[in-house]
């Protein structure tokens, strides 16, 4: 990325984010989105821009951290085996964890059930100058649930209130949701790690026939892989109608998991960016008082010298 050194971060990265980007306005047709897409990079190249972001990622992080004005929430959604964690581990690989705080939904409890479904997710919200990663979100109750009505059938909603148009309703509630986050200072970003059924399936086969990943293996997700038509159907409509400007939804092209991470780096990168982040500056007052405690500390070392000298 050397040759555009002149431009600045966010149109470098420009390529590996735009085209991956639907924040609501115009079509939306899921088939129309690529799985394999590469960007015009070998994976040499991608390795190298994934490294470089980590670096930029990483400074960013600390000045986030810093600044304690702005928080971020990463939503990671897909289907089994789309690289979502390894995408995360990736990315975040070698930044301070102090500043960063990993969510993983899974199948809710008695307690969470007595809530409101997003009740889980918001508690979970990130505080101000942390990153909260959302491994599966609340989109599962637009996803999964409406693919298993069983699963709707649980949650003690009163029957009146579960009408045709329930989801809908759930759409809307979540953008006021993200629309009141971000006028609140948290930035907003959605990751569909959208992956080929083909490349699923060598997946699931990667996981059978390496020890180290049967732990990863389930079942269930190939009862999961039968119903796919519907979870593409239910994903394009949570797009379609959750995709707003202030709350967009990337659609990642996950086939080649370097491209993936090519993609979430840079996009996230590339929002940091637009914050404008910086340290917190330090007033006079502080600076002074920070000379006097300087000195007392050069003072310190040359008292120890001396009574080094003394003893000799």
């Amino acid at each position: 990325m050397g040759k555009h050194s002149s431009q600045s971060l966010a149109d470098q990265l420009k390529p590996f984010v735009s085209p991956f980007t639907f924040d609501g306005s115009g079509e939306f047709h899921l088939k129309s989105c690529s799985t394999s897409e590469k960007g015009g990079l070998d994976k040499e190249k991608g390795e190298k821009i994934i490294e470089a972001n980590r670096k930029r990622l990483n400074d960013f992080q600390e000045k986030l951290y810093a600044q304690d004005r702005w928080s971020m929430l990463l939503i990671f959604q897909g289907m089994d085996a789309a690289g979502k964690d390894s995408a995360i581990k990736s990315v975040f690989e070698g930044v301070n964890p102090q500043g960063c705080e990993v969510w993983s939904f899974k199948q809710p409890s008695s307690l969470e059930l007595d809530h409101d479904y997003l009740w889980r997710s918001m508690i979970a919200l990130p505080q101000r100058g942390r990153i909260g990663i959302f491994n599966r979100s609340h989109y599962e109750e637009c996803l999964v649930v409406r693919v298993h009505p069983e699963i709707l059938a649980k949650q003690k909603i009163p029957p009146k209130l579960v009408t045709k148009n329930i989801w809908r309703d759930r759409f809307e509630d979540i953008s006021a949701v993200e629309r009141y986050l971000v006028r609140n200072g948290t930035v907003i970003l959605k990751f569909f790690l959208h992956i080929s059924k083909e490349e699923q399936r060598q997946r699931f086969l990667d996981r059978l026939e390496q020890p180290s990943k049967n732990w990863k293996f389930e079942m269930a997700d190939v009862r999961e892989r039968a119903l796919w038509g519907k979870y593409q159907a239910a994903y394009q409509e949570v797009i379609r109608h959750t995709s707003t400007r202030h709350a967009p939804w990337h659609i990642v092209p996950a086939d080649h998991k370097w491209f993936a991470r090519v993609v979430i780096g840079s996009t996230i990168v590339s929002a940091l960016e637009k914050l404008d982040l910086h340290f917190p500056k330090v007033d006079k007052a502080e600076l002074s008082e920070f000379r006097q405690v300087r000195q007392a500390l050069l003072d310190e070392e040359k008292g120890s010298a001396v009574r080094v000298v003394s003893k000799k």
